[in-house]
């Protein structure tokens, strides 16, 4: 059953339409939006749907197949000041985020439903941007991408209180199939590259290693607030200017400053930085291999960034860890990583599609004779990349 037909079978009547936002892989610039970085991603041709009606009366009446069926219930205009940490804080985040620029009047009916299991292809972004898409279609709002893309970021930042960067909701807006995002996260500038006519066949492998657990409530703004204060620490070595804790990001730092200082540093700092400033190299060199039709090139740059991440932004459960490891010992994969955060969720890799059985069959068989207990949650899915979400613009 769909989320169309799941909502006529709940508010006896056919949804109005629905709305549709895919799901993101970044294969090179992870752990790096947040401090201003460089970052390449898709979006692929898989995601949220939201099939919803329109209610006049501002009532926004939600239920999500991914979680039981259970509804949730507020006014598009009253939102509650504070999260109730559930699934549904991300729908109550868009609609404050975008109700404090446009006067919300029209809420709506809806059922969530989304293509794969949720855990690090950003999901919880393609939730907020697939319902603010359906609130600015019935509030007649029409917005730009980049006012839609600040509204998303908005939601989580400030109200769930993730502190992500706009990598998520970028790949999820601005991507187009067939390109390769290349987005500066410090000016927002970014640039669609098509596919090079020389580039080797390739699909894009998703790897759920059954783990589940609230990015909300991992180390994740740890390692945000570790890289800031290792930004605001080198400053004040090398006698830099700097001003507010918040409104400091290693993209302020030349590379030359951390050399010089970053042994003055507590280790996690350096490390965070570490895998910063080499993640920033590594998205400029695969830029330039993906121009190049270099596949195999920018695949083995999207391993070195798993590297990195274990190593130096110290993230990985060992499901995770274990899932990376079979890649880089398995035929036909170019290359990958952790997809999200790397506390939970899945791996992607970029593969030979000719490789694809008997890399499902290689990683499956590998990775549940080591974790035999996620027999019912493990998964393996083949995606293309896509366009990002249609949104009403201005």
């Amino acid at each position: 059953m769909n989320c169309s037909d799941k909502y006529t079978q709940i508010f006896k009547k056919e949804p109005d339409s629905v709305s549709f936002c895919p799901y993101r892989v970044c294969p090179l610039g992870a752990h790096s939006d947040h401090q201003h970085g460089k970052v390449t991603g898709f979006a692929i041709d898989k995601g949220i749907s939201i099939a919803y009606g329109a209610n006049p009366d501002g009532r926004v009446e939600i239920v999500s197949m991914q979680f039981g069926d259970k509804q949730e219930s507020f006014h598009v205009s009253h939102v509650l000041e504070n999260p109730q940490n559930n699934w549904a804080d991300y729908l109550r985040g868009a609609a404050w985020s975008l109700g404090k620029k446009y006067p919300l009047e029209v809420g709506i009916s809806g059922v969530i439903d989304g293509t794969l299991p949720i855990g690090g292809l950003s999901s919880s972004a393609a939730v907020i941007i697939a319902f603010l898409s359906a609130l600015c279609t019935v509030n007649n709002i029409c917005i730009s991408e980049h006012e839609m893309v600040m509204t998303a970021l908005s939601a989580e930042n400030d109200y769930v209180g993730v502190a992500c960067g706009k990598l998520d909701q970028s790949c999820e807006i601005y991507s187009k199939k067939n390109h390769l995002l290349y987005l500066d996260t410090k000016d927002d500038t970014f640039e669609l590259i098509p596919q090079n006519p020389q580039t080797k066949p390739y699909e894009i492998a998703i790897f759920f290693s059954g783990v589940e657990r609230s990015l909300a409530g991992s180390a994740f703004n740890m390692r945000v607030d570790e890289c800031r204060s290792s930004a605001y620490a080198l400053k004040a070595y090398s006698g830099m200017e700097y001003g507010k804790f918040k409104e400091t990001y290693l993209r302020d730092v030349p590379y030359e400053v951390f050399e010089k200082y970053g042994k003055n540093l507590p280790e996690p700092w350096r490390l965070r930085a570490e895998h910063w400033y080499s993640e920033y190299k590594r998205v400029e060199e695969g830029v330039k291999a993906w121009k190049n039709g270099d596949i195999e090139k920018y695949g083995k740059l999207s391993f070195e960034s798993g590297k990195s991440s274990i190593e130096y932004w110290q993230t990985g459960s060992p499901e995770l860890k274990t899932i990376y490891d079979i890649m880089l010992n398995t035929d036909g994969i170019y290359g990958g990583r952790f997809s999200g955060a790397g506390f939970k969720g899945c791996c992607m890799a970029l593969v030979d599609p000719e490789y694809k059985e008997e890399i499902e069959k290689n990683v499956t068989e590998k990775y549940l004779k080591l974790f035999p207990q996620y027999k019912d949650k493990f998964s393996v899915h083949f995606c293309n990349s896509a366009d990002g979400c249609k949104i009403r613009r201005k």
